[in-house]
């Protein structure tokens, strides 16, 4: 049997607590998103969530967990008979992979077995064995876009559709959805974070008394799984009682109609898009009261459903941090509070939870002194009971600051005595990069303007890479271009294609009815196009030559808003500089743009041009890459004036580049230009596009075909 760690034995991580506990009293929330950094438990306390909900009462058989007492009349597993004995078991925890398919997460259809036996068989997928439990999607922001599309309707709808080829199925599917993501692995884009109800963001405690706890309880743990959870299980139990108690309560909670315009006042006054904030911000305060025992939702079920509601739905740019300012929380909370309820202002016996519940140290906050046997001893009150809130919350975008002169400048910057910007040396940059810029002189730091729409660079040819918006590629989406016969079962089935393969044989086959004969060697699948995400490497010329202010700016705005493009069409990104004695490589490939926003913001300028040491590393870069990541294909983004004043063989340097997909953008300026980017980009066999012209869409060509 396997142990999972009890959710009271997890030390901190308050509003994450709560979160979950709120979507476990009430599923109309909508899940939670958790956005932290590595090792901050997020997979281990969503784990230990599912074994406090309640269990559920099944229909035997049934593979969509049908509620015996409410079956469903469409299930696919149907009809169920009104009275049938039920089935008690756990709730499930189910787990989404990143790599799974459209057909894994939704279920599929046996195409062959429909058209050969006429039988209409289904295979149901995760949403259906997650129906009344638990779909947990660790790393959800590397889950292809479409199927965090498909993920998120079902949670919204209850439902879950799937159509082959004319055959449809809809089967229920209700479940608590819990997805956890590192933002520096990439971000959600603003219209999927919107989705999920709630998020919270954890980091790892700096207090050394809690990280210590921390660590006795886990290696308490892993000694003897066992024993640690049974000196839990009394918190368990309550836990999981208060829980059980919540939900019967949610359902007759009041939302009186001065809360509810509070709510609409603090979302109004937030300028979140849409109307899914208000309604989220209810449900949770809903949930809230509930979960205090409260018989009507108050000013502090209001506070706090919108510090978990709110804070992802703030951003306006996609390099944006989410942040709720909550000073200004309050003062709109104050502004339109109201008397709360004079008759009963603390719901049932003049506290939180009602009196039959268990008492305040049996909450999902229980932070306690434990003993040396790593159990509880003096636990502390429930996530949510505390007047003050516990969390370091940012209070908004957290890359940068807007001086007067309109530039962009990372927090902790001091202008120097020239009045440029300049940052400690070892600040945003790899290790690689600070070992070699210690031996470089001090550079400036340009700003940077509002990014400007660019025109889509395309890698030329058809490629086989993750889904995107960039390059065209063979997908499983998009659309259909030609037949092929299927390499194992069928998944996408090219009907018109398999009767033309069939046709032929009928009379040979003995056909006497309207019905086609089939065989296996008639199927034929579908072959879909549609568009790869790329790896997008930047490699910028960060030398003395680019080193006027006003020219650096203008080309650190251009790569922003390249950068931009490139988040927008889902492409990993890689950044490498050149400046002085060699070339460094500042952002490892990744899908984290913002990442390369807050590297590229960092970027001094000055000393000579090593162009070839710059060409070499993007080559070695790209090696790498290759054999990490074989499916994705490259493009090679070079922001350069040509000027070479150091370093090796260019014309050497170059060779190494040969077939890349690659763009020249040309910083010479001035009215004598000598055209070395120009031969540049001749010997690269890429793309040549001005500086100044980088914003016109018309002075790109879309497509890299006729550079090759």
């Amino acid at each position: 049997m396997i142990v999972s760690y009890p959710f009271s034995a997890v030390v901190g991580l308050d509003d994450l607590k709560l979160a979950l506990v709120l979507n476990a009293v009430s599923p109309r929330v909508g899940g939670v998103l958790v956005r932290g950094e590595k090792g901050t438990a997020k997979s281990t306390i969503v784990r230990a969530l599912a074994a406090q909900l309640p269990p559920v009462n099944v229909v035997p058989g049934c593979r969509f967990a049908c509620d015996p007492a409410t079956p469903d009349a469409e299930c696919p597993d149907g009809p169920h008979e009104p009275d049938a004995q039920g089935l008690h078991r756990p709730a499930a925890l189910v787990e989404l992979p990143v790599g799974a398919s459209e057909d894994r997460l939704a279920g599929s259809l046996d195409v062959e077995r429909a058209l050969t036996e006429g039988v209409k068989a289904f295979e149901p997928g995760l949403l259906a064995a997650a129906h009344r439990g638990v779909l947990y999607v660790d790393e959800v922001n590397l889950l292809h876009d479409h199927l965090v599309d498909l993920l998120l309707d079902a949670a919204a709808l209850g439902t879950c559709y799937v159509e082959r080829e004319s055959v449809s199925v809809r089967h229920p599917a209700r479940f608590l959805l819990v997805g956890t993501m590192n933002p520096e692995e990439g971000e959600l884009r603003p219209q999927l974070l919107d989705r999920f109800g709630l998020t919270v963001e954890v980091k790892a405690s700096r207090d050394p008394v809690e990280r210590a706890e921390v660590v006795r309880r886990r290696l308490a743990f892993d000694a003897d799984a066992e024993k640690f959870a049974a000196r839990w299980a009394a918190e368990e139990s309550a836990l999981a009682t208060r829980i059980a108690q919540a939900r019967g309560r949610v359902s007759g909670v009041r939302l009186p109609d001065a809360r509810l315009r509070q709510i609409a006042t603090v979302c109004a006054a937030f300028e979140v898009d849409g109307l899914r904030a208000d309604l989220v911000t209810a449900n949770a305060a809903i949930a809230h009261a509930a979960w205090h025992g409260r018989e009507r939702v108050t000013t502090e079920d209001v506070r706090a459903a919108a510090r978990l509601s709110l804070p992802h739905r703030r951003r306006r740019d996609p390099f944006d941090a989410p942040g709720l300012d909550e000073s200004l929380l309050d003062e709109l909370l104050e502004s339109t509070a109201e008397d709360d309820d004079p008759d009963n202002p603390e719901g049932p016996g003049g506290g939180g939870p009602d009196a039959s519940g268990p008492s305040d140290a049996s909450g999902p906050a229980d932070l306690s002194e434990p003993g040396e046997d790593g159990g509880p001893a003096n636990a502390s009150p429930p996530a949510g009971d505390s007047e003050t809130p516990t969390r370091d919350q940012p209070t908004g975008p957290s890359d940068g600051r807007m001086p007067n002169d309109g530039r962009v400048l990372d927090a902790g910057w001091m202008p120097d005595d020239e009045g440029s910007a300049k940052q400690p040396a070892d600040a945003g940059q790899s290790p690689d990069a600070q070992g070699t810029r210690e031996q470089e002189p001090p550079g400036r730091v340009a700003g940077l303007a509002a990014p400007y729409r660019v025109p889509l660079l395309q890698v030329p040819g058809i490629g086989e890479g993750v889904a995107g918006r960039r390059s065209r590629s063979r997908t499983t989406r998009g659309r259909a271009t030609a037949s092929r016969r299927p390499g194992g079962r069928v998944r996408d089935l090219h009907v018109m294609a398999t009767m033309l393969a069939a046709a032929p044989h009928q009379v040979r086959r003995g056909r006497t009815g309207p019905g086609l004969v089939l065989r296996q060697d008639d199927l034929r699948e579908v072959v879909r196009e549609g568009r790869e995400g790329n790896l997008v490497l930047f490699v910028v010329d960060a030398s003395g030559s680019m080193a006027a202010r006003r020219r650096m700016s203008a080309v650190k705005t251009a790569v922003l808003s390249l950068l931009l493009d490139a988040y927008q069409r889902r492409d990993k990104v890689g950044l490498v500089t050149f400046r002085g004695a060699g070339a460094v490589l500042a952002l490892p490939p990744t899908s984290s743009v913002e990442a390369g926003a807050a590297r590229l913001r960092s970027l001094p300028t000055g000393g000579r041009t090593p162009l070839a040491a710059g060409l070499v590393r993007a080559a070695e870069v790209l090696r790498v890459e290759r054999l990490r990541d074989p499916a994705r294909r490259p493009l090679l983004v070079l922001v350069t004036d040509g000027r070479v004043t150091a370093g090796g063989d260019v014309e050497r340097a170059a060779a190494l580049l040969d077939g890349t997909a690659s763009v020249v953008v040309d910083c010479e300026s001035g009215p004598v230009r000598l055209g070395l980017a120009v031969r540049l980009a001749v010997r690269l066999r890429a793309r040549l596009v001005s500086l100044d012209a980088l914003s016109d869409l018309s002075s790109v060509v879309r497509d890299h075909r006729k550079a090759v």
